[in-house]
């Protein structure tokens, strides 16, 4: 008689139980990350006591199909920074800085090797983040996910005092300011696939002196926490819009208050080559505007007096940034965003 367990289904508990534990060390060995109780029912985190008024902020994303990308190109060393970047960055919108993170990767057979690149770059991006890795969950789906795919959430808790919480006053002329993205971000992949598969795209062609197509197309989300939460600390910006899926059309109304809007500026952007290399397959200008971050992973609104003491933060932190708008009267116009000029993409 045929005899059923758990692992001949297709779940190893051992590999679990070896993942777990392979972690624990990679923490360990860290001096830089806070520690945290991995292998636990939960992961506890002690609030400190000299925040008033704290509020707990909450956020949960993904990587979308930038996975896929990682698979292509057989590179897992990245796709965590990226997981842990897409929670902090909108995060820190809300001026609130964050404490842990959880993850969770579903696969249908655990591959230890590709865990542990994965798990060293949630490890990385904590590190970057300021906050700890509280926990995660690794589940395997035999039957469900094939054996070489994997999908990845994340969850990131921060906090901000509640003496914080005032709504900005915005105000016409006030400065947008475009800071640098790194790349794609983590938005925008499942174009960048279908081009890929229709065009018979070789990722490992340059486009630049350095770097393939598919280096350019992994390169990690940059992590803004450092620098945004000191904007804010020092009542250098106003607001600003984390530049994701939905590109800067969607998201930066998302921070503007009702008696203003945006004009945009899209001759004073700088697009760097992967965008141009996206484009040149017959993207419309406004579709690229709505769906990739075309350059600025964040936006900012400034007063034009604090200008330069902005610029000595990003200095700090060697951020590139342009100004790419202002702020107008909304003149109860539904559309939030006015843009100008045309985007750059000859050269």
């Amino acid at each position: 008689m045929e005899k059923f367990s758990y692992s001949n289904s297709g779940v190893s508990i051992n590999k679990g139980n070896k993942f777990v534990s392979q972690i624990k060390k990679l923490i360990q060995k860290d001096k830089h990350l806070k520690k945290s109780n991995i292998g636990g029912f939960s992961g506890q985190f002690s609030l400190d006591p000299k925040i008033k008024k704290p509020i707990l902020v909450g956020a949960t994303d993904g990587v979308g199909t930038k996975i896929e990308i990682a698979n292509m190109m057989n590179n897992h060393r990245t796709i965590g920074i990226d997981l842990v970047a897409m929670c902090v960055n909108d995060l820190i919108v809300d001026q609130a800085k964050p404490l842990f993170f959880l993850d969770y990767i579903a696969t249908g057979k655990l591959d230890l090797a590709k865990g542990t690149q994965i798990i060293k770059g949630i490890i990385e991006g904590c590190k970057k983040s300021n906050c700890s890795l509280l926990g995660g969950e690794t589940a395997e789906h035999p039957g469900v996910d094939a054996n070489n795919k994997y999908d990845l959430a994340g969850f990131c808790v921060g906090v901000k005092s509640g003496l914080k919480n005032i709504k900005p006053r915005l105000k016409t002329n006030d400065l947008i300011i475009g800071i640098q993205s790194s790349g794609l971000h983590s938005n925008g992949f499942s174009l960048v696939r279908k081009i890929i598969k229709e065009k018979k795209v070789n990722l490992n062609k340059k486009i630049d002196k350095s770097k393939t197509i598919g280096q350019l197309l992994l390169q990690p989300t940059k992590i803004y926490v450092d620098p945004i939460l000191e904007l804010f600390s020092k009542k250098l910006i106003k607001t600003c819009a984390h530049i994701t899926g939905g590109g800067v059309t969607d998201n930066l109304p998302r921070s503007l208050a009702s008696n203003v809007k945006a004009e945009i500026d899209l001759n004073k952007w700088n697009v760097p080559k992967i965008f141009k290399w996206i484009q040149s397959y017959g993207v419309t200008q406004s579709e690229m505007l709505r769906t990739f971050n075309c350059g600025y992973g964040m936006v900012v609104i400034i007063e034009k007096s604090k200008l330069k003491k902005f610029e000595n933060i990003m200095k700090k932190y060697k951020l590139k940034y342009d100004q790419i708008g202002i702020l107008i009267n909304s003149r109860k116009s539904r559309k939030r965003i006015k843009f100008i000029g045309k985007l750059n993409f000859n050269d």
